[in-house]
């Protein structure tokens, strides 16, 4: 299975260690990952301000970007929502035949991390560390900021 990574724009400004995280999680369990480089964001912010004609040249972009992948992870439900519940709609308003065709191809394809691992890989642990040893490691890390 062809994998790609959608690390979203927010992650990648925020949290830059969850893509090197989320590609981790998969290649134990035997996964390559691949990090498209022409990714951007999703634009979730144009579409929930109302700005949806303005997100077009971005749901291309995704569309197309990942358009030959068997599955699209994201670390972001919401990023993942946006693809598959709402870029049917500037597709449909301001774009072809062609980009509304791409996007209803690609929505199935695309998956939060979480569903991905359970629903997909049907992994029922994700070798986590809880308890007191989760608590060593918050301490060793904040410590080391």
């Amino acid at each position: 299975m062809r994998i790609a990574l959608s690390v979203t724009c927010f992650n990648d400004t925020l949290f830059p260690g969850t893509g090197r995280a989320v590609v981790s999680l998969l290649e134990r369990r035997g996964h390559t990952v691949e990090f498209p480089l022409e990714q951007t964001c999703c634009g979730q912010m144009r579409v929930n301000t109302g700005y949806r004609p303005d997100a077009v040249p971005l749901v291309a972009r995704f569309t197309r970007t990942f358009q030959h992948y068997d599955a699209v992870v994201t670390p972001s439900a919401s990023c993942a929502g946006m693809v598959r519940e709402n870029y049917s709609t500037p597709a449909e308003e301001y774009g072809d035949a062609g980009l509304r065709y791409e996007v209803s191809d690609l929505v199935p394809r695309v998956h939060e991390l979480t569903e991905f691992l359970i629903d997909m890989l049907q992994v029922t642990d994700v070798d986590g560390i809880h308890g007191p040893r989760a608590l060593d490691l918050i301490i060793v890390t904040t410590e080391e900021l």
